[in-house]
């Protein structure tokens, strides 16, 4: 048993729950899960020696839940709290419950983050020590007209930031005076329903930048260090995607400079414990940075930090809150080789990274050297919209940092999951960017790239024959086999007719594909292609097919009417369709407006029989903490508009109708 604590009870979901509890296990730490009513069975419920129940799916009624969380601990006997990110692991109100319980919190001083949490303030506080800070005004209480002052005065383009809370929620870049007060209304409102206070800063925004952060480690003994940075630049909508250490931007003099300024910067406030300060970086003057602000917690993208330190950050944590020395200075901080880390979301970067959501049917994880996977995923496992959609992290490490992509693309095309969308061809797509290759890093390269990253590819021919083969295996009766190659004795008995299947992936066409004989020697024809020799294979979910001299491994899953198979980092779906209608669905134009992600309707700004353009704001529906403003997609009249602030929609669910403004007229005329 430990001498730090007997008990700690990880106060989190997910991947970083997951996380925690294997790094207790390490150190013989009895682990307590804590989780909602969506999260019943969940994997870090199943890895924890004790799982409590805390309250229904939305987050303020379980893991925003302060008197909850903390019924848990002492009920459990649980002598610390480990809140990993997001949640309550910034929460100042957490952190005061905690010491009056009686219960450490893991992590700074109730000081530390009050001092930190609130940007302006952490914005004064680093300016005291000498910190280098963003160009902007930062008073607070300033109502919208006061915002938009302050924006007109900074210059744009500016950046709107909420004061409170992080990971780019309810962030906006304002690019002209025209977007202003929309962004503004949206921006507070993103605020409030992320972290419950909707100020806001207006800071300069800094076109050519690259986001650099610094990890730093403090002692409740006045020893504060820092482990080196991460390069954080590759993001989309002020959210990372891609992070690695150490920053191929930095030479070691920046380095030092800018790990000083971190260490300055947790001085002054008196941290302890893992934090993090974030700076932004002008591309093209690397020595010139600006204070960010500082994540009061662990970062999502720490392993990149613990496999180039060799350094377990939870533990230091755990170390730290039970009073412990750090055990290390500055001189004994060395970094070896390279590390990058991919997010993997539930999301579809062919719909603008819309939230997706579904039941996990099949799962591949990749490994060998240098492979790390921090992942809260399993069969069965059910990903719904109720919390953020990052899934897991895919991470490689090696040497050197074009060793550490390679490995980082290779392990990605081992990475599948089955059943919910996922944005791993993307990744795959972007870390093979030249601009990434090279290291010539942004925070817009994701924006510029744009259909390059993201433009969907139909699903090749040698895809439809595997998922044809598959459905043909599942249909076969039942034979004596020699091996997985041979044709079952007495099958040809005559020559076979054509199976004739269409199949259909999602946002394309059917394609038409004829299979005859058995599985074990077929022929298949995809579309006009003629008929191709083809043997297939499956032993449970893994299918092997041979098709012009290559086989291919697949893993492949057949339910809720679907067909999924995964392949070198790209998963397929398939519907089958045995004809097709002609009128099945509304046309492109027509005025239909469906739901693009499944999730609530957070704000109804029309009515039926409102007269609008094309592009006029209807709804807004959220989902994951990540709102999508739906509009009108044609000029003319609100016909229908079946849904209310608060309904929840489903994928693709029609929602509102605007009859075109010919069709409009046509009908008052009669």
């Amino acid at each position: 048993m430990s001498g730090v604590f007997d008990t700690v009870l990880v106060a989190n979901r997910g991947e970083i729950a997951v996380r925690v509890i294997r790094t207790l296990r390490a150190m013989g730490i009895r682990s307590v899960a804590v989780h909602s009513e969506a999260d019943d069975g969940a994997l870090h419920t199943r890895l924890a020696d004790v799982a409590v129940p805390i309250g229904p799916a939305p987050a303020a009624q379980s893991y925003l839940s302060i008197e909850r969380v903390l019924d848990a601990a002492v009920r459990t006997g649980a002598q610390a709290v480990h809140p990993g990110y997001g949640f309550l692991s910034e929460n100042v109100d957490f952190a005061r419950a905690c010491e009056k319980a009686g219960v450490v919190f893991v992590g700074p001083p109730v000081a530390a983050i009050e001092a930190m949490g609130d940007k302006i303030r952490a914005k004064r506080t680093v300016m005291a020590a000498g910190v280098p800070v963003v160009p902007g005004r930062t008073e607070p209480g300033m109502d919208d007209d006061e915002v938009a002052e302050a924006a007109v005065a900074v210059g744009f383009p500016v950046l709107l930031k909420p004061s409170a809370g992080g990971g780019g929620k309810g962030m906006r870049v304002v690019r002209r005076e025209a977007e202003l007060r929309d962004a503004i209304a949206a921006a507070r409102r993103e605020a409030r329903g992320s972290f419950g206070d909707d100020t806001l800063l207006v800071e300069r925004y800094v076109g050519n930048s690259r986001h650099v952060e610094v990890q730093v480690l403090g002692d409740t003994h006045g020893t504060v260090v820092h482990l080196g940075e991460r390069e954080c630049s590759l993001q989309r909508r002020h959210q990372k995607v891609v992070e690695e250490a150490p920053s191929p931007l930095l030479d070691a003099a920046g380095r030092a400079a800018m790990g000083r300024a971190a260490v300055d910067a947790a001085k002054a406030v008196g941290y302890t414990g893992a934090g993090t300060v974030e700076f932004i970086v002008d591309a093209d003057s690397p020595r010139e940075f600006f204070f960010l602000e500082m994540n009061t917690r662990l970062q999502v993208e720490h392993p990149v930090t613990e496999l180039v330190t060799g350094l377990d950050l939870v533990e230091l944590q755990l170390r730290v809150a039970a009073g412990e020395r750090l055990g290390l200075d500055q001189g004994d901080v060395a970094l070896d080789g390279h590390a990058i880390e991919a997010r993997l979301y539930a999301e579809d970067p062919a719909r603008g990274f819309l939230p997706q959501a579904g039941t996990v049917l099949g799962l591949v994880e990749p490994s060998g050297p240098g492979i790390r996977v921090d992942s809260s995923l399993a069969v069965g496992s059910v990903v719904g919209t109720d919390y953020d959609p990052m899934l897991a992290k895919v991470v490689a490490w090696a040497p050197d940092r074009d060793t550490a992509r390679a490995r980082l693309i290779g392990a990605l095309g081992h990475t599948a999951v089955l059943g919910v969308t996922t944005n791993v061809p993307f990744l795959r797509a972007l870390l093979a960017d030249p601009d990434v290759a090279a290291g010539r890093l942004d925070t817009g390269l994701i924006e510029r790239r744009g259909d390059e990253l993201t433009l969907p590819e139909p699903p090749p021919a040698h895809v439809h024959a595997a998922a044809a083969l598959a459905l043909l295996l599942e249909s076969e009766p039942a034979g004596p086999v020699v091996d997985r190659w041979d044709v079952p004795d007495g099958w040809r008995l005559g020559e076979p007719a054509w199976t004739v299947r269409r199949l259909q992936a999602p946002g394309g066409e059917p394609v038409t594909v004829r299979v005859r004989g058995r599985a074990a020697d077929a022929e298949v024809a995809v579309g006009d292609g003629e008929p191709r020799p083809a043997r297939a294979h499956r032993d449970g979910d893994r299918l092997w097919v041979s098709l012009d001299g290559l086989t291919l491994d697949y893993v492949v899953v057949h339910a809720g009417g679907s067909v999924w198979l995964a392949a070198d980092g790209h998963v397929t779906s398939f519907r089958e369709h045995e004809r097709l209608s002609s009128s099945g669905g509304p046309a492109a134009g027509d005025g239909v407006v469906t739901a693009p992600m499944p999730g609530t309707v957070t704000v109804v700004q029309a009515s039926v029989g409102d007269r609008v353009e094309a592009g006029t704001p209807l709804l807004v529906v959220e989902a994951m903490k990540m709102e999508h403003v739906l509009t009108a997609p044609v000029a003319g009249t609100v016909a229908e508009l079946g849904v209310t602030a608060g309904q929840s929609v489903r994928l693709d669910e029609r929602l509102a109708l605007v009859t075109p403004a010919s069709s409009a007229d046509e009908r008052q005329e009669t």
